[in-house]
C-alpha cells in the first residue's frame, strides 16, 4: 500500500492524529519514503480541534520533504482552492476535489 486515506466526520481532535494520522503517516514513509495521502473530509473546518491543528502542523513539518501527492476531497469550495494553492509554497502536489469527484481523486493521488 503506497496511499494513507482518512475520512474525517463530525469533530477531528488531537487523539485522532495521535492515534490515527500520525502512525499511518510514519509507517507509510518507512515504506516509501514518500507520502501520498487521501483525505475525504466529510466535516466543517471548523469542526477540528485547537490540537488536531496543531498535530496538522506537526506532521507537515514533520514530513516536509516526503510529501508527494496529496487531495483533499471536500464539497467546501475555500478547501479545494487553498489546496490547490498549497502546490506553490510546499513540496509535492496538492489538489482538491468534490466529493462528486472522489474516485478521480483516489486514482490521482495513487499514481
Amino acid at each position: 500500500m503506497h496511499v494513507v486515506g482518512v475520512r474525517a466526520i463530525n469533530a477531528v481532535t488531537e487523539e485522532d492524529y495521535k492515534l490515527v494520522m500520525l502512525p499511518a503517516l510514519e509507517a507509510l514513509n518507512k515504506r516509501t519514503g514518500k507520502i501520498n495521502l487521501i483525505i475525504v473530509l466529510e466535516t466543517d473546518v471548523s469542526n477540528y480541534t485547537v490540537g488536531a491543528w496543531a498535530n496538522d502542523l506537526k506532521a507537515g513539518f514533520t514530513y516536509f520533504n516526503k510529501w508527494h501527492r496529496i487531495a483533499i476531497v471536500s464539497d467546501q469550495k475555500f478547501v479545494r482552492k487553498f489546496t490547490d494553492a498549497f502546490s506553490f509554497i510546499a513540496p509535492g502536489e496538492y489538489k482538491g476535489f468534490t466529493m462528486a469527484e472522489l474516485s478521480m481523486a483516489k486514482l490521482w493521488v495513487a499514481a
